[in-house]
């Protein structure tokens, strides 16, 4: 059972840092340096890089961020692990962050950047069939849509991600029919409208940018739910603002408490030129998010109707009540299958470094899950599989305990015959999400190789060959191998060699 709402992944994400200069030689990359702003920041705002390097241009402030889910950021803020490592905080929304006091208290101002609401985009295509008028659909039309078979979709994770986040609060909202801020009755009201409503999700992610990717790989779903800046940006899309109300990011660019006046001073003038009449244009035109300047025309494209502002939750109780309802209750169950390297390279620390890792991961595990446990050295060693039974999850995560603590470190490294077997345990597509994850800390030294595991995945029907695999470049491993895995079965690298394997672990969750 998930027993962690919003489990911190921060090892791995933290490592996820971009900087619109090169740092400098031999420097870390979260030391401060004079002339420099260290940001911790949405995942989305990756998209901002072309206009911070013109800021930098302008006002010689360099912007070095990093990117993390929204929902992690403010874990790592309420902790206090943000303290002396970041400047400012630039999240897709603050409405999360004034839940958590102890997170609310290290912000001392915040001011609107940019803005974009959450919306539908539906395959162009499928428009007509649905018979919808975009001006005036509904999220009730949407849902019973989704009821008769005629629209699936995908959305991000609401444990990590914002976006994720801010849709499941604006269709909880919806079909409620709440008219302030939800409450634990209008979940519990909700409740059997959204269990149909989530059937019709069959694409999750722990980023924006992976289910865009993954939509457009896989073409088995109608459509998407993410802010409209996002939707925007992906050919064949008609973005639709529902017309009973969404919830909008407003992406405030704030300072921390943990600062001194002089950083408060740079932020400050960031945010001035952020949003200055020309920035504000440039962020428009670029990135399809609406200005927060009443002196600046949204990019064209953008709809300009007023469309209700969605309430919301106003307790911390009733936001995490409404994830876990989702993770455990309303959301699809998941099937993973853990293709976990054994060789005798594995011997001694990395061993139980692996041990260590799955054994935290327990905590994360979601009511109604599938874990296959799938040990390899010169072929696959064993198969055990658990389900986290909603009547008694503990039996399965004490299997899985079990199972992880009985691991063992010898043999060759035979990656590709093992990731066939993987596929040909879950066999043909259930009502679930499917992937496979790869542990490995070498290079593949035995029994099929790169070549013949491709003759093997294209051999796949579609539904398996949906079925991503998440490898995890740990030790000896080669970057190239892994990311070949990766691009071929539509999955996502995660680098274990800088971080750490159990936030590698714990970042793929939202994947999952």
């Amino acid at each position: 059972m998930r027993t962690r709402i919003l489990a911190p992944a921060l090892a791995a994400l933290a490592l996820l840092t971009a900087c619109t200069s090169q740092k400098a030689a031999d420097e870390p990359d979260d030391a401060p340096r004079p002339g420099s702003l260290r940001i911790l920041a949405s995942s989305e705002l990756s998209d901002m890089a072309p206009v911070l390097d013109r800021i930098a241009d302008d006002t010689g402030i360099e912007v070095r961020p990093t990117y993390m889910g929204t929902l992690d950021a403010v874990e790592l803020l309420a902790k206090g692990k943000a303290d002396g490592r970041y400047d400012a905080l630039w999240l897709s929304s603050n409405d999360y962050l004034r839940l958590r006091p102890e997170a609310a208290r290290k912000v001392v101002s915040e001011t609107p950047v940019m803005s974009s609401p959450v919306a539908v985009g539906i395959r162009s295509t499928q428009l007509g069939k649905l018979g919808f008028e975009p001006e005036n659909v509904t999220w009730s039309q949407i849902e019973r849509a989704v009821q008769d078979g005629r629209l699936t979709y995908g959305m991000t994770d609401p444990a990590r991600s914002n976006s994720g986040f801010a849709t499941l609060v604006s269709v909880a909202s919806a079909l409620s029919g709440a008219q302030s801020a939800l409450t634990d009755a209008d979940v519990a009201e909700a409740t059997p409208r959204l269990k149909e409503f989530f059937k019709g999700q069959k694409l999750t992610s722990g980023s924006s940018g992976w289910l865009a990717t993954a939509y457009k790989r896989r073409g088995n779903v109608d459509a998407l739910l993410n802010y409209e800046s996002v939707l925007k940006g992906i050919p064949g899309l008609t973005v639709i603002r529902p017309k009973d109300g969404v919830i909008t990011a407003d992406y405030p660019l704030s300072s921390l408490a943990s600062t001194n006046t002089a950083t408060r001073e740079d932020v400050r003038r960031l945010t001035e030129a952020l949003r200055g009449d020309g920035i504000q244009q440039l962020i428009t035109e670029r990135t399809h998010r609406r200005p927060v300047v009443s002196s600046v025309d949204p990019a064209p494209g953008l709809d300009t109707g007023r469309r209700r502002e969605l309430p919301f939750p106003g307790t911390r109780s009733v936001a995490d009540g409404l994830l876990e309802s989702y993770e455990n209750e309303l959301r699809r169950p998941s099937r993973t299958v853990y293709v976990l390297d054994t060789s005798g390279s594995m011997e001694g620390d990395r061993l139980e470094q692996l041990k260590q890792a799955l054994t935290d991961l327990t905590g994360d595990f979601r009511e109604r899950e599938e874990v296959t446990l799938m040990p390899f050295g010169s072929g696959v060693k064993s198969v055990a599989t658990h389900v986290v039974d909603p009547a008694d999850p503990e039996a399965g995560l004490a299997g899985i305990r079990e199972e992880t603590d009985a691991l063992t470190a010898e043999g060759d490294t035979a990656i590709y015959t093992s990731l066939q077997a993987a596929y040909r345990h879950l066999g043909s597509a259930r009502d679930t999400f499917t992937s496979i994850v790869l542990m490995t800390d070498g290079e593949n030294t035995a029994g099929a190789d790169s070549a013949g595991f491709h003759a093997f995945y294209v051999g796949l029907d579609r539904e398996r060959r949906a079925t991503p695999v998440f490898p995890i470049l740990f030790g000896d491993s080669s970057r190239s191998e892994l990311e070949y895995i990766a691009e071929l079965t539509g999955g996502r690298l995660f680098d274990a060699q800088k971080g750490s394997l159990d936030g590698a672990f714990e970042e793929i969750r939202g994947y999952q």
